[in-house]
């Protein structure tokens, strides 16, 4: 006998299940995206929106020769068929600070060192348990220092109104380049700031803030006992997607956060947190009711990684020049096609596996210029998407795209071609 259909189940979600279940920022554009591929009807696009990693077969082998090691280890059952300690797979915690302390005479143990299942949920973590509510009902406030940022910071926090993000000063370098840089004359981390967050080198701009500008936002947060997390998932010393010379800073307020998803690891979901002890009890603790822990066979095959130091040599020997130069091809292919006496400007390129275009007096948004670009076959991902928490209405945050450098040289050759052929249309119709 068969059952009959029963009606659609349709339960009344809570404020927090409305806020949760809502697509927000880049992923909220990724369903036209996907739509959009799905009825191309024969047409080929260069998709410029990727954020998934290239897999490169130097990196693909080195976990496969991980995964090897593991599977023919004594250590296959415990790793796999066993729960482990909230905090993380011992051997991995030992081999980042042995690693840290080598490279960077950082003088860090165990109780400095959280593994989490990728570093959104680390971020998840670290926003509701510094930012929201206090028990006496004060708002701590989530300071994103140098907007645009990373789309995901939009959705991390269980309480939207703590997060506040500031826009920058931008500086111009010659006649098509310029740089985002803090603007501290506007940044506030007062006694209401409960943590701050920032990515370096940024997602989606490239931007490296520097040891100086990071130092300053460690002191300003100090006196108020707010931690400053630094995303570093594309930092030295894995994936070392820097472009430019940067060194890890580490502190006493100062808390360093990796993801192995550059590193070729985005199927595991591995995040990092090294940070002051006080910091650590409390995350773990959050994770533990959370989610227990993090996946023990991803963590099992990267402390082999880390340990033999394979991870961090292909990061400078293969990761990172795979990205400089596909950096290197959308700069000169704008510098090619895109009209001179047009302003339009690139973001300097100094590290991650973007490229972010700004078009001023661009004269329609950046969702209107998107839709146009799949006309002529190009997918590239509208600005408005980075600017989570900025309050403010800025003209600037609907006037620039971000680039994947994950498509190939010649994808991305032709799709500057096209996205300058379109950009000249575009304002001269106005």
């Amino acid at each position: 006998m068969t059952a009959s259909p029963s009606p659609a189940l349709n339960p009344v979600l809570t404020q927090v299940g409305e806020q949760m279940s809502a697509l927000t920022g880049v992923r909220a554009i990724m369903k036209d995206i996907i739509e959009t591929l799905r009825s191309g009807k024969g047409q080929d696009f260069i998709n410029l929106s990727a954020g998934n990693p290239v897999i490169l077969p130097e990196v693909e082998t080195l976990w496969r020769d991980c995964t090897a090691e593991l599977l023919a280890s004594e250590d296959y059952g415990n790793v796999v068929c066993r729960y482990g300690s909230s905090q993380g797979y011992e051997p991995l915690i030992e081999a980042i600070a042995q690693d840290f302390h080598q490279r960077y005479g950082w003088e860090i143990n165990d109780r400095n060192i959280l593994i989490t299942p990728g570093s959104q949920s680390l971020y998840f973590l670290a926003a509701n348990a510094f930012g929201g509510r206090t028990e006496e009902g004060e708002l701590k406030n989530i300071v994103l220092p140098l907007s645009p940022d990373y789309t995901g910071y939009g959705g991390i926090s269980l309480v939207p109104e703590a997060l506040v993000a500031y826009r920058p000063t931008i500086e111009r370098l010659g006649n098509h380049r310029f740089k985002y840089r803090p603007d501290f004359s506007q940044v506030q981390i007062d006694q209401n700031t409960g943590m701050v967050l920032f990515s370096r080198p940024c997602n989606p701009t490239g931007n490296v803030l520097t040891d100086e500008e990071v130092t300053k936002l460690a002191e300003l947060a100090a006196p108020h006992d707010a931690p400053v997390f630094v995303d570093s998932a594309y930092a030295p010393p894995y994936p070392g997607l820097n472009f430019t010379d940067m060194t890890p800073l580490f502190g006493e307020n100062l808390v360093h956060c990796i993801s192995l998803s550059k590193a070729g690891l985005p199927g595991e979901r591995l995040g990092v947190v090294i940070g002051p002890e006080s910091i650590i009890r409390t995350l773990e603790a959050f994770q533990t009711n959370f989610c227990i822990h993090s996946s023990r066979y991803g963590q099992a095959i990267a402390a082999r990684a880390i340990r033999s130091g394979a991870l961090a040599d292909l990061a400078k020997s293969v990761i990172r020049p795979h990205y400089a130069e596909k950096f290197e091809v959308v700069e000169a292919s704008l510098d090619e096609f895109m009209p001179d006496a047009l302003p339009w400007y690139l973001h300097k390129g100094e590290g991650a596996i973007f490229a972010w275009l700004w078009l001023d007096e661009l004269p329609m948004t950046d969702w209107e210029f998107y839709q146009q670009l799949k006309q002529v076959g190009v997918i590239a991902v509208p600005g408005s998407s980075f600017f989570p928490g900025l309050r403010e209405d800025w003209p600037h945050t609907r006037q620039c795209l971000r680039i994947s450098l994950t498509a190939t040289a010649t994808e991305l050759r032709e799709g500057m071609k096209r996205l300058a052929q379109q950009v000249e249309q575009t304002y001269a119709k106005h």
